[in-house]
C-alpha cells in the first residue's frame, strides 16, 4: 500500500463559526480520511466547548463528497453495541459508503466515569473491547443478533438494510496489548497506534521507533496465529503523541523525514491533527497545509 495523509478535527467549533469550513477544507486539501474523537470530552478542552462526535460526522458527510471519514476512536466508555451500530449503519449509509471506524478499550478519563460508575480497571476494559468489538461485528454484518455476554446483550437487534460497504464498513482498530492485538488480526481492516506512552515524556524517537517495530512485530504474531496476512492490514500511526510530540509539523521536511522513518516500519497511513492555537496541538497552519499538499510527492 502507498502511504496516506490523514488528519483529525477535533469537535470543539460550533458548525457554523469554523467546523464546517475545517471539514471542507480538509477535503479541499486532499487528505484520505478526516477522523474525529468519540469523546463526551477529552483532557484539556474538558471546560469548553466540545461537540458530539456522531452528529459532527454526519454533518461533515454532507458537505464532503470524496473524503472518508471515522472516529478516531470510539470506546466502550460510554457506548453500548445495540445502538450505537444502528448509528455507525446510519453514517454509512448518510456518507454513502465513507465511513471507518475507528475502535479501541479506552481509557480511564472523564468518559471512562461519566455515566457514574466506577472506573474499569485495565483488565475489564480488555474484557469490554474483547465483546464489543465482536458483537459490533455481528451487528453490522447480520440482519438480526441476539446475544448474552458478560457485559453486553442484544435480543433479535435488526440492522436491516445493512452497511453500503461490504460485509461491513471496517474497523480500525487501536491496540498495543496482547488481547487487543489479537481482535485487530481477527476484524480490523486496520490496525492504529499511537506509539508507546511510556515514552512520551522522556524518550527519544529512536527508542520511539524501536518500540513501535516492536507493536508492529506483535501485530504480525497475532496475525499468524489466526492464519491471517498481515499485508492485508492498514497500518494507522495517529501522531502527537511519540516523543516528537509537534516537531513534525513544525516544517515539511521535519515531517518528510518523520514520515519517511515510519513508512519504512510498514505504516500506510499517517494521521495528524488539525492545529488548534494555545493547545497541545498547535501548529502553524500555514505550514499544515503545505505538507497535506506537497508531503507525498516528496515522499515517492
Amino acid at each position: 500500500m502507498s502511504l496516506r495523509l490523514s488528519t483529525v478535527i477535533l469537535p470543539y467549533r460550533r458548525w457554523n463559526e469554523g467546523g464546517r469550513a475545517a471539514w471542507q477544507r480538509a477535503e479541499e486539501l486532499d487528505f484520505y480520511t478526516a477522523y474525529t474523537y468519540d469523546h463526551l470530552s477529552w483532557r484539556s478542552f474538558r471546560d469548553g466547548p466540545w461537540f458530539g462526535a456522531v452528529p459532527t460526522l454526519t454533518a461533515a458527510a454532507t458537505v464532503t463528497r470524496r473524503m472518508r471519514l471515522g472516529t478516531l476512536v470510539t470506546s466502550p466508555n460510554f457506548r453500548h453495541p445495540v445502538p450505537y451500530a444502528k448509528e455507525l449503519i446510519s453514517l454509512d449509509d448518510i456518507s454513502g459508503g465513507r465511513f471507518t471506524l475507528g475502535v479501541g478499550a479506552g481509557g480511564a478519563g472523564f468518559d471512562a466515569i461519566v455515566l457514574g460508575q466506577e472506573a474499569w480497571t485495565p483488565r475489564e476494559r480488555g474484557d469490554r473491547f474483547a465483546e464489543f468489538v465482536p458483537l459490533l461485528d455481528r451487528l453490522l454484518t447480520e440482519g438480526s443478533v441476539s446475544y448474552e455476554g458478560a457485559f453486553y446483550s442484544a435480543h433479535e437487534a435488526r440492522n436491516i438494510p445493512g452497511c453500503v460497504q461490504r460485509p461491513r464498513l471496517p474497523f480500525a482498530v487501536a491496540a498495543t496489548g496482547p488481547r487487543g492485538l489479537r481482535l485487530a488480526a481477527r476484524y480490523g481492516q486496520a490496525w492504529v497506534t499511537t506509539g508507546d506512552p511510556k515514552l512520551f515524556e522522556s524518550g527519544t524517537p529512536e527508542q520511539s521507533v524501536r518500540a513501535i517495530r516492536g507493536q508492529l512485530e506483535k501485530l504480525a504474531d497475532a496475525c499468524a496465529e489466526l492464519g491471517r496476512d498481515e499485508a492485508e492490514l492498514g497500518k494507522v500511526l495517529l501522531t502527537g503523541f511519540t516523543p516528537d510530540r509537534s516537531r513534525p509539523l513544525e516544517s515539511l521536511d521535519a515531517f518528510v523525514d518523520f514520515a519517511g522513518r515510519h513508512r519504512e516500519l510498514g505504516f500506510t497511513e499517517i494521521v495528524m491533527h488539525w492545529p488548534i492555537p494555545d493547545s497541545d496541538f498547535a501548529a502553524d497552519e500555514k505550514v499544515f497545509e503545505q505538507i497535506a499538499m506537497e508531503a507525498l510527492a516528496q515522499l515517492r
